[in-house]
């Protein structure tokens, strides 16, 4: 890790390994609470505004694992709602940029030209598996359904 000083005594400080110091255009952001100064003033304000921001996004997480096996956009929620926490806890600051290096890499990896042509062939031949097997069945069953709709 690279603490920007050779000199004794220094604090270390974390690099950020994403090699970018700005986020979506925004100049790169510590670690730490965006609650308003007012809130960071006072304490009890601040604890009650950091109950807030968890219960909301807890909320947000918990819909979006509801999602995950029903209908709907599950881990852009859960994503949502980590986001949600990440405004106010560190912890889910480093998840979130985690998840944001792990979902950069894998972009640039289907992006390789021997990883895509894997996929195309994959996806060909997974094709072709299922069109012999609705093949087999057409030619054993026919178009007929399956069960006896004129008998009902």
């Amino acid at each position: 890790m690279n603490t920007g000083s050779n000199e004794p005594g220094e604090v270390a400080v974390a690099s950020d390994e994403t090699g970018t110091n700005e986020v979506h255009g925004e100049p790169h952001r510590g670690l730490g609470s965006r609650a308003p100064e007012f809130v960071k003033a006072r304490r009890a304000l601040h604890l009650s505004w950091q109950v807030g921001v968890f219960i909301i996004g807890l909320a947000v997480v918990v819909t979006g694992i509801i999602m995950l096996p029903l209908p709907g956009p599950g881990w852009v929620v859960i994503f949502g709602g980590m986001a949600i926490w990440a405004t106010e806890f560190v912890w889910a600051q480093l998840v979130l940029r985690w998840t944001k290096r792990k979902v950069t890499e894998a972009a640039q990896r289907a992006l390789d030209p021997k990883v895509r042509r894997r996929n195309i062939i994959l996806t060909s031949v997974g094709l072709v598996i299922v069109g012999v097997l609705v093949g087999v069945y057409l030619w054993k069953f026919g178009i007929a359904m399956p069960w006896k709709i004129k008998d009902q």
